[in-house]
């Protein structure tokens, strides 16, 4: 077919019912690959994330649009070796540009199956969603280029120029660790024009999303001491600042009184949002009656332009442990998001002077395991980002939103570095009801539908020069 001589309506028309008449088969290998508990984290067993790796090479080379599809594993800065990621590469005929596709295929550990409705790993249908652990964070972004490359080969036909490169990561889940030496060694095979990175999310099953901010992430461990060891709290309970004392009077001093982040050198960045309800937000949060929203100002703002603080785990006695005494040693790990905009490096700094400037009674105070990924903005008027917000406006038949996010994706600040050239186009297969990373995970097949054809309908306009006009 000479897709060149296609009219625009017909070649939507085409996509549009190809991508639906292939929405079973892609269901279909959507489940096989949920059944892979393809977890990254370090307890796990990596045999499968390398069976899932398999699953996805052979689910590339069935489409047959590229040369050959290779498996790959690289060492992170600490000399580990990272989990498999897949690389498939395409070249563009002369004069035409060149897309990189990017997901990932490992997924979050299931949890406690007991707070699952059904297995975590046995893909389930219900109503019109797809249950199950990794079945939209991120195996459906997987499913949605494949899906959507293989549209674009049956419409358009074998002899199209667009260059076409795909990376499936294997450790996203796990901190992208090795992300960085994975792109320096493949730079030449994902070097693109375009980056389609299809790991966020949309307002709702109705309405997509162009992810435009992403918060950056700080991570690291606290650990407070007073004493050489514990001591009896009858004996010098009252005199003596025990740990657990000191950590908790440090840890207050990152909040105002209304939950805002207190910490000198943290920023957040002025952009517009449209006005949420806190009602209907409260109900999305599921907050318990009567507990209060934190910060001020427009809730989105809150989400995507302002930093937070959160802790996620301390090391300190058990209540069934507890004994009568005064702790000498408490271990905190914390997590803050930074505002788009924000350095990271001088976020991380800020952080550090506020532990060492706020360690009350004199504690001993350490900072350890930092880790850093920078914040993200995208500029809204580049021309593939325009062509993305038109994808999405014709296959969801709506206006797109343009979403900030309060959760970070890291690795895009590789991206950034790797191919300062390239457009970063952050799009989504999930919704407010997905509960990725959670128990009971699960797809909404009509979201995954449009997802896959307003990345068809960008592909096909993308190589037929719509973003440059």
């Amino acid at each position: 077919m000479n897709e060149q001589n296609l009219p625009a309506d017909d070649l939507e028309r085409a996509l549009r019912d190809r991508v639906e008449l292939g929405m079973p088969a892609t269901i279909a290998r959507l489940s096989d690959l949920v059944r892979i508990p393809s977890v990254s984290w370090d307890a796990f067993d990596p045999a499968h994330v390398r069976a899932s790796a398999e699953h996805v090479k052979q689910l590339l080379e069935d489409t047959g649009m590229f040369p050959k599809v290779e498996i790959h594993q690289h060492e992170d800065a600490e000399g580990r070796l990272g989990q498999p990621g897949l690389v498939a590469h395409r070249p563009a005929r002369e004069g035409f540009p060149t897309v990189t596709l990017y997901a990932h295929h490992d997924v979050q550990p299931e949890g406690n199956p007991e707070t699952w409705n059904t297995p975590p790993y046995e893909p389930t249908i219900i109503g019109d969603r797809l249950y199950g652990r990794g079945s939209s964070d991120d195996k459906a972004g997987v499913l949605s280029h494949i899906a959507a490359l293989e549209a674009l080969r049956d419409v358009l036909g074998e002899d199209f120029g667009l260059g076409i490169n795909v990376f499936i990561e294997g450790e996203e889940e796990n901190g992208s660790r090795s992300f960085a030496p994975f792109l320096a060694a493949h730079a030449d095979e994902l070097r693109a024009d375009a980056i389609i990175v299809a790991d966020s999310d949309n307002p709702d099953t109705e309405t997509p999303g162009l992810t435009v901010a992403l918060r950056g992430n700080i991570t690291f461990d606290i650990t407070v001491r007073t004493l050489e060891h514990a001591w009896h709290s009858g004996m010098f309970g009252g005199a003596v600042p025990d740990a657990m004392l000191a950590m908790i009077r440090l840890l207050n001093s990152f909040w105002t009184e209304d939950g805002s982040v207190a910490v000198e050198g943290l920023i957040t960045h002025s952009a517009e949002v449209e006005a949420r309800s806190e009602d209907e937000f409260r109900k999305e949060a599921e907050l318990l009656d009567g507990v209060q929203l934190i910060s001020s100002g427009p809730v989105d703002a809150r989400l995507w332009y302002q930093p937070s603080i959160t802790v996620t785990g301390i090391d300190a006695p058990t209540v069934a442990n507890a004994s009568n005494t005064l702790s000498s040693e408490i271990k905190v790990h914390v997590s803050c998001r930074i505002a788009p905009g924000q350095d990271v490096d001088a976020a991380a700094e800020a952080l550090e002077r506020h532990v060492r400037e706020h360690a009350p009674f004199g504690a001993h105070v350490e900072v350890s395991n930092l880790d850093k990924g920078n914040a993200f903005l995208v500029d809204v008027d580049g021309p593939a980002a325009q062509l993305m917000l038109a994808s999405m406006r014709d296959a969801w038949e709506t206006e797109p939103a343009k979403t900030g996010i309060g959760g970070s994706i890291p690795f895009i600040a590789d991206f950034v570095r790797e191919f300062p050239d390239a457009e970063i186009l952050v799009t989504g297969i999930e919704d407010p009801q997905t509960m990725a990373h959670s128990p009971n995970e699960s797809q909404h097949l009509g979201v995954l539908r449009r997802a896959i054809l307003a990345e068809a309908l960008f592909l096909a306009r993308y190589q037929r020069g719509e973003a440059a006009r």
